[in-house]
């Protein structure tokens, strides 16, 4: 399992791209996997292939009226560890004694 945060972002179409981030949002969300959607991009848990397989429709998605997109992918690989999106989360609020704002 693993946590990938991508974030795609269209060059030449303007100041605004949440048009473009609701048109990956909306295949990242039929994909069936855990994310999360943060103010500078998405977060998801799944198997590697399930995980990139989404993102390769993401920018399939774009491409097709987009002549240059520029990505960005961090990935927190873990053998054998699932529900990373929550757990790494709660782990640091028990070390603070106290819940944080979720995103």
């Amino acid at each position: 399992m693993l946590l990938c945060e991508f974030s795609m972002t269209p060059i030449g179409q303007g100041e605004s791209v949440s048009k473009f981030v609701a048109r990956c949002l909306d295949i990242v969300d039929k994909s069936g996997l855990e994310y999360r959607l943060t103010p500078m991009g998405t977060i998801i848990e799944g198997e590697w292939d399930d995980v990139f397989n989404t993102i390769k429709k993401c920018f399939e998605a774009l491409k097709v009226d987009c002549n240059r997109i520029s990505i960005t992918i961090k990935v927190d690989y873990r053998k054998g560890r699932s529900g990373a999106l929550e757990s790494k989360v709660k782990s640091v609020e028990e070390k603070l004694g106290r819940s944080l704002k979720k995103g």
